[in-house]
């Protein structure tokens, strides 16, 4: 069997907050040789990890001893129009699902507004959009394939290893490294995109209506002003002639240069002056403008994000969210911190995905975020202590301090999770501090 080659590097994540040197990396082209790499790793007493873009912020994906990159292992390998799924390799980027599914002519349910990682990566970690039937990335996994911790190769679905998809969909990376991921896919649709600013006044009193009157509502709070951007999108079927995208130089205009170049520069440039942070956010939610554009749905979905930045983010209960806002608002004003960007609001139904952070109940979900240079521990310290307060669930991907005896109580399957992490995994060749962490 032949094997991948292999260096010696330094890894780091997209933030740039995890790092790990002197590790041995190979880049896999086939099972076989992730299946040769566990087994090495296992003989040897080491760990093994596959990571992909690094677009999580917390080190779930962080390699002790070798690193597996998955680049040799993308693209989509079966299509099924009659069951409506579609297998991709699971080191797949979303952008490059999105755009291989359009030309096929279908589309998954929902997504998240990054489409930079891989697939096992957003699955493993709960990637999730905001609204629709089927929020998160893993309640549209009806099917996988993953190489255990013993070098088993498992095949599951809801006809085999059944329990094993059941918990898999969110793995957090400890069950197994993932090779195939199977989704339920519908036809290509379109979305019609309103984006309007809104005081926080009217925002949040609308906001339940918003919720009920279209398919998938966003908004964003901008810290230290009275102003909400909001987003609606609402389905709108599948004719592709009746696409009304945005014209290409305001594309490259609002998206590119506004939020990407201009407020990069800006951000940066006010972690050396905060004191001005205040009047900046209030000026810049007060030139937002109303635009509305109808395109397929993940270049709706999706936005470049080319400002490198930090993030937490947790899930509420539904009927607690703007509650939870509120306090957030209150907190954060108290303090006297400066923060430059702005805090995201989403909403998911609750699903069946026994780790993922709408399990069981409708979710109302508030990421908060700052500049990668800005000091974020005192904010994200403070934004948690009222997100756990009310019962909040961390994102796994995402920067928290939970660790494992906390964690436990929030999902009552937890216990069935690490059942199956010490059937498939035993001597934790797949581990790292990060999961020693949450899951004990």
């Amino acid at each position: 069997m032949s094997r991948p080659r292999s260096t010696q590097t330094t890894w780091r994540n997209w933030s740039g907050l995890e790092r790990a040197a002197g590790i041995r990396v190979a880049e896999p082209t086939s099972t076989d040789q992730i299946v040769a790499e566990v087994r090495r790793a296992r003989a040897t007493g080491e760990t093994v990890k596959m990571a992909g873009t690094g677009h999580s912020f917390i080190g779930i994906a962080r390699p002790e001893h070798t690193l597996l990159l998955p680049q040799s292992l993308s693209g989509i390998v079966a299509v099924d129009r009659d069951a409506m799924t579609v297998t991709a390799l699971a080191g797949t980027r979303l952008a490059d699902l999105n755009s291989g599914l359009e030309t096929l002519g279908l589309s998954l349910h929902n997504m998240g507004d990054i489409a930079e990682q891989t697939l096992a990566g957003a699955i493993s970690t709960g990637t999730h959009g905001t609204g629709g039937r089927r929020a998160g990335l893993s309640a549209q996994v009806v099917g996988l394939q993953l190489v255990t911790g013993t070098g088993e190769v498992l095949t599951a679905s809801a006809t085999e290893n059944a329990e094993v998809l059941d918990l898999a969909r969110v793995g957090l990376g400890a069950l197994g490294v993932l090779t195939t991921v199977t989704f339920a896919v519908e036809p290509l649709f379109l979305l019609r995109a309103e984006e309007r600013p809104m005081s926080w006044a009217d925002a949040t009193a609308a906001f339940d209506d918003l919720v009920a009157g279209h398919d998938h509502v966003d908004m964003y709070w901008f810290p230290h002003s009275d102003r909400m951007l909001t987003k609606r999108n609402t389905r709108v079927g599948t004719d592709l002639s009746k696409a009304d995208p945005l014209p290409r130089w305001r594309g490259l205009l609002d998206d590119e240069l506004l939020s990407n170049t201009v407020f990069g520069a800006q951000t940066a440039t006010l972690n050396h002056g905060p004191a001005a942070i205040p009047r900046a956010n209030r000026l810049a939610a007060r030139l937002l403008g109303p635009r509305t554009y109808t395109d397929v749905a993940h270049k709706v979905f999706t936005s470049p994000r080319r400002v490198v930045f930090r993030e937490m983010e947790y899930a509420v209960p539904r009927a607690a969210g703007l509650e939870t806002l509120a306090e957030c608002r209150r907190v954060f004003e108290r303090s006297g911190l400066r923060v430059s960007f702005p805090v995201e609001i989403r909403v998911a139904p609750a699903d069946d995905v026994p780790l993922s952070t709408a399990y069981q109940r409708d979710s109302f979900y508030l990421a908060f975020h700052t500049h990668h240079a800005a000091d974020h521990a005192r904010y994200f310290a403070l934004m948690e202590e009222v997100l756990t307060a009310h019962d909040g669930r961390p994102h796994w991907g995402k920067l928290h301090t939970r660790q494992a005896d906390g964690l436990a109580g929030l999902y009552p399957r937890f216990g069935d999770f690490l059942a199956l992490r010490d059937r498939l995994d035993p001597d934790r060749v797949l581990g790292n501090a990060y999961l020693r962490r949450v899951l004990g």
